[in-house]
């Protein structure tokens, strides 16, 4: 039977990832209001490194794929800008000598607000503000018999930076984009160092299991580096580099998942009117 700690433990999370959902649905649904639109749609490869002393002390590395969704919306002569993105990550590592394979996979929700300021005659427009990530994943060792897999879970509030510069070149407009985005605090779920899933969830022996974060317990780097080559109107080739360093160190336990993907894909910019009441 479980304890009053442990119920009050899940309905917090159950809270979090609520309040998550409804704030996604509120963002989408207020889309119709929004005047200026900057869609982004991109898939991607490259490297990920993960470490997680929970299953296993060695460090592994191999290749990923990811699918990054953004969308800006912009009200014409406002200065603040809601920015969303969805971005999926899958990957299969292996450890120094080839003879261990983990599987990581995660799923990230960004949404948040930025304020903007034009500069050099609409060249150069910086933004700061913050975004809320919610994410969820894990990690599965094909080698452990006993503990074989991590769960991953965090809610993080993140400080966020975008510079954006637009330029011509060959008579073809140019767009370079720059986003950084770095942890300020959060929650996190981890189980406590020796502690079994079957300890957390059948019997509900609840500890330590919610975590506070900040950036020193749990920093991690994100950016995200793009191009825009116009193809015609309103289309864009998107072209562009993630990268995504997530540290964590909580209960006795290390963990990171060090990702770097070569992306590419389209970019549509469009206008929508407002519904009429």
């Amino acid at each position: 039977m479980r304890n009053a700690t442990t119920e009050n433990n899940t309905n917090r999370w159950m809270m979090v990832f609520v309040l998550s959902f409804i704030i996604y649905h509120l963002s989408f649904s207020h889309a119709v209001a929004q005047k200026d639109v900057t869609r982004s749609t991109m898939l991607g490869a490259g490297g990920t490194r993960v470490l997680d002393t929970y299953l296993s002390a060695e460090h592994f590395s191999g290749t990923g794929l990811t699918f990054l969704s953004t969308v800006e919306r912009q009200k014409p002569g406002r200065r603040w800008t809601t920015l969303m993105e969805h971005e999926v990550n899958l990957a299969t590592v292996k450890d120094r000598a080839r003879s261990l394979q983990e599987l990581e996979g995660a799923y990230n929700f960004y949404w948040g607000k930025l304020y903007s300021w034009p500069l050099l005659d609409n060249k150069l427009t910086l933004q700061a503000g913050g975004l809320l990530n919610a994410s969820l994943g894990f990690i599965y060792n094909t080698g452990n018999s006993n503990n074989p897999a991590q769960a991953r879970a965090h809610l993080n509030a993140m400080p966020t930076g975008v510079a954006t510069y637009r330029f011509a070149l060959w008579d073809k407009p140019f767009t370079v984009r720059y986003e950084l985005a770095l942890p300020l605090c959060g929650i996190m779920f981890s189980p406590n160092y020796g502690q079994s899933y079957y300890e957390i969830f059948n019997r509900g022996n609840y500890d330590h299991n919610v975590v506070p974060t900040t950036f020193v317990a749990a920093p991690e780097w994100r950016q995200l580096l793009t191009l825009d080559v116009r193809l015609w109107r309103s289309t864009s080739l998107r072209i562009g580099y993630l990268g995504n360093m997530q540290q964590a160190k909580v209960n006795s336990l290390r963990q990171h998942v060090y990702t770097h993907r070569l992306l590419i894909g389209l970019t549509k910019q469009f206008s929508i009117t407002p519904r009429a009441l």
